[in-house]
């Protein structure tokens, strides 16, 4: 946490071939290591794919599975006189947008296809159809959160 000021946030460039800024900053969390061009195949690779099986719009179909895996309350852990509280409290858009970008891609890593190219497609293509292991992520944390409902009035 800075001490002096918030840090000021950057301005994504939306990319190349879609023009969308929510799809830059996917490309960018698939990135590792610096390698953009490599972050650059995987993902227009995967919508191709898309386009292929379902026959629409890869873009369409990226950000209904991207709502379908936004969660709305998550649960955050609150000191209160020795005891530790799981307590449930609102998602911020942005956050939304990050923790459903990670669970997406952390989920299509963890699949058995081949490449990952093909992984992140199929991935995408049950999130948008709401099944999928980051579909069950968010699941999972809406019900931790509903679990911990009574510890709601430790929010802050």
């Amino acid at each position: 946490m800075a001490r002096r000021r918030r840090a000021e946030k950057r301005e994504v460039l939306p990319d190349a071939k879609y023009g969308d800024i929510v799809v830059a900053k996917f490309m960018n969390t698939v990135m590792s290591r610096g390698k953009k061009a490599a972050a650059e195949q995987i993902v227009y690779g995967s919508f191709d794919m898309i386009e292929k099986k379902l026959k629409k719009n890869p873009v369409e179909i990226f950000h209904s599975a991207l709502d379908n895996v936004k969660p709305a309350i998550e649960v955050r852990s609150r000191r209160v006189g020795g005891a530790t509280y799981q307590v449930p409290v609102e998602v911020r858009p942005e956050r939304a947008q990050a923790l459903a970008i990670r669970w997406l891609i952390t989920a299509a890593r963890a699949r058995a296809e081949r490449t990952m190219a093909h992984r992140l497609s199929v991935e995408l293509m049950e999130a948008a159809e709401n099944r999928g292991t980051a579909v069950k992520k968010r699941e999972d944390t809406h019900k931790m959160a509903e679990a911990n409902r009574a510890f709601s009035h430790y929010r802050w």
